[in-house]
């Protein structure tokens, strides 16, 4: 509840700050826009790069702040606050992607993104930035496996901890955060033409027929291509 109104509080002095630079726009009140969003700026970049929060990853975070000041409508219905926070994410999520050194695997894609939606998704509906329980709790993942998969295009994949990657509460027909992982990893193992089989029928709806000519082979070898595909994947999925 105290982080609440201090998170409150700090919009408002921030959406003031913007108010009194649309009336003056000068350079005392452009900066005080700046330091009033400066814990925004902290938080987003806490959030996307962990401990590994820079002053070029500030300045992106800056940056996005002072574009919104530049190109915020005050007739639009979203707040200047909202606004901003969307800026700053973008800039501080492109600087990430571009200063990404290492490969993120696809589960790693998948879970950044959906961490993205609920962010994004909280600040339009509710114009408050979400905390890091409030993201955990929406995807049904531990807080510290939701910092663990914002770490992966950072370090190595060898350096990322999967097992911190793990689900709160089992969910009826919903195959845990841990499982979805396994199963990827068992995927990036199997040749690029069982990915493409294994695709085509789960993830496309196609029947055997359909998968094979899109494939240009026979409807048989896609039937032989499933079954040994399955088999694999089952057990990679016992053994580990």
């Amino acid at each position: 509840m105290d982080s609440d109104r201090q998170h409150s509080a700090q919009t408002l002095e921030l959406e003031e700050a913007f108010n009194r630079y649309i009336h003056k726009s000068d350079e005392r009140n452009l900066h005080q826009i700046m330091e009033s969003g400066r814990r925004l700026v902290y938080h987003f970049a806490k959030l996307y790069a962990h401990e590994r929060v820079t002053e070029d990853l500030l300045q992106c975070g800056y940056e996005g702040l002072l574009k919104a000041v530049h190109r915020y409508d005050p007739h639009r219905e979203a707040t200047f606050c909202t606004y901003a926070s969307h800026c700053i994410i973008g800039e501080i999520r492109h600087h990430i992607r571009k200063e990404a050194t290492y490969c993120r695997p696809v589960w790693a894609v998948e879970l950044q993104k959906q961490i993205d939606r609920v962010i994004e998704t909280a600040i339009t509906e509710t114009g408050e930035t979400p905390t890091l329980s409030e993201i955990a709790d929406k995807l049904n993942v531990q807080e510290g496996g939701i910092l663990e998969a914002q770490r992966a295009g950072w370090v190595p994949l060898d350096e990322l901890n999967v097992h911190k990657i793990r689900h709160i509460h089992y969910r009826n027909f919903e195959l845990p955060i841990e499982d979805k992982i396994a199963l990827y990893q068992v995927l990036e193992m199997l040749s690029d033409l069982q990915r493409k089989v294994i695709y085509l029928l789960f993830f496309r709806d196609m029947t055997q027929t359909e998968a094979a000519d899109q494939l240009g082979i026979s409807q048989r070898k896609v039937s032989r291509i499933l079954q040994k595909s399955l088999a694999e994947i089952a057990k990679r999925m016992s053994v580990g």
